[in-house]
């Protein structure tokens, strides 16, 4: 699961074009569907607190997990006047101190586990933690995306204070997306620091995903294409799934 550590110096500078005002928008409009309008929210994966600082500036109490602690100090060093706790946990076995009324995750996170187990793993979890009929929102990336938009591919970008190599493979029988990044940072006008990371992410389909959830003992609610904000179709690349918890009021 480590990954980020030397990516965190220019992730959010790299990262620009990420659409966190659009996918914040959609995330508060998902969360008022199941009047959640306030209130504590976990995000999982939270990175450097892009979208965790959005839902705080929009009324929410923040918890942000994620297990790189060099993305979670660029996270503590954006806070201004919001309270957020941020927790450096790998969300295969996190920890709150009490149930939340949602948990968000956003931006492929639930890709970087690898196998159903850990998804299985996190899922209980997040069932565990989420106040009755609490909320769980989480996109990832399908297999179409990494074998026909993704696959093998080269991606270079040169900025003036950093520029980074992506090398993309796509490994179609064991379903994982491998990218090797080469990142020059600049530390003096004319040196440029060089790092390189490997990050794994496997695809899933919007079936396997469901029948987790299930085993979870969590409810499907429904899917969105990110992109389109429509129905899910065999060319969607980004999945957005809206589950709720299941199981406390019985205890009740």
């Amino acid at each position: 699961m480590a990954s980020y550590e030397s990516f965190a110096k220019v992730y959010d500078e790299l990262m620009d074009n990420v659409p966190y005002d659009t996918w914040t928008e959609h995330l508060i409009r998902d969360l008022k569907e199941y009047d959640i309008t306030d209130g504590l929210i976990c995000e999982l994966g939270c990175g450097t607190g892009n979208v965790t600082t959005r839902l705080s500036k929009a009324g929410y109490d923040m918890i942000g997990v994620d297990d790189a602690e060099e993305m979670l100090s660029v996270a503590r060093e954006k806070q201004d006047s919001e309270q957020i706790l941020y927790l450096q946990q790998d969300m295969r076995s996190f920890e709150l101190y009490g149930t939340v009324r949602a948990v968000v995750s956003i931006c492929d996170c639930m890709n970087y586990l690898l196998e159903e187990e850990d998804l299985l793993k996190t899922f209980q979890l997040v069932n565990n933690y989420l106040d009755p009929d609490g909320i769980f929102i989480f996109d990832f990336n399908t297999i179409y995306k990494y074998k026909e938009v993704m696959g093998d591919t080269v991606i270079a970008e040169n900025r003036e204070d950093c520029s980074f190599i992506w090398e993309n493979y796509y490994d179609v029988e064991e379903e994982i997306n491998e990218y090797d990044l080469t990142i020059f940072v600049q530390t003096q006008e004319d040196l440029f620091q060089r790092f390189t990371e490997t990050h794994l992410q496997r695809g899933y389909t919007l079936e396997q995903m469901q029948e987790i959830l299930q085993k979870a003992g969590l409810v499907f609610l429904k899917a969105i294409d990110v992109d389109t904000q429509g129905e899910v179709t065999e060319q969607t690349e980004r999945i957005c799934i809206i589950a709720r918890e299941h199981g406390k009021r019985k205890e009740a």
